[in-house]
């Protein structure tokens, strides 16, 4: 593996390998390491019909420490657009959430 080295990245577990010998190194790592550093996951809650308003709206508030508010408009974005974006961060972070959603009866996935 001449002109290759190794990146590895702690919080994914997992080794990156860079070519030294692609032309523009230096950005294509920094997208990268961003990409892989950065809390780019969300939760994806998903309409459904059997869930009534208020008990998704307490599962947010419970489950993602959501404010009323913010359960509400994210509970009135699932039910008018099929889906929302309710929490973001790291995939590590994010799967209990997600487990405990599911574990509600709610239909979401982490992306």
């Amino acid at each position: 593996m001449r002109n290759s080295f190794f990146i590895f990245v702690e919080s994914e577990k997992r080794y990156v390998m860079i070519k030294m010998h692609d032309v523009d190194i230096e950005e294509e790592v920094d997208v990268l390491l961003d990409s892989l550093l950065k809390p780019n996951n969300e939760i994806i809650l998903y309409d459904d019909d059997f869930n009534t308003f208020d008990f998704v709206i307490e599962s947010l508030v419970k489950v993602c420490n959501h404010t009323l508010i913010q359960a509400e408009q994210c509970t009135f974005i699932v039910h008018h657009n099929g889906k929302c974006s309710v929490k973001r961060g790291e995939f590590k972070k994010l799967e209990p959430l997600c487990t405990a959603l599911l574990d509600r009866g709610l239909t979401a996935e982490i992306q």
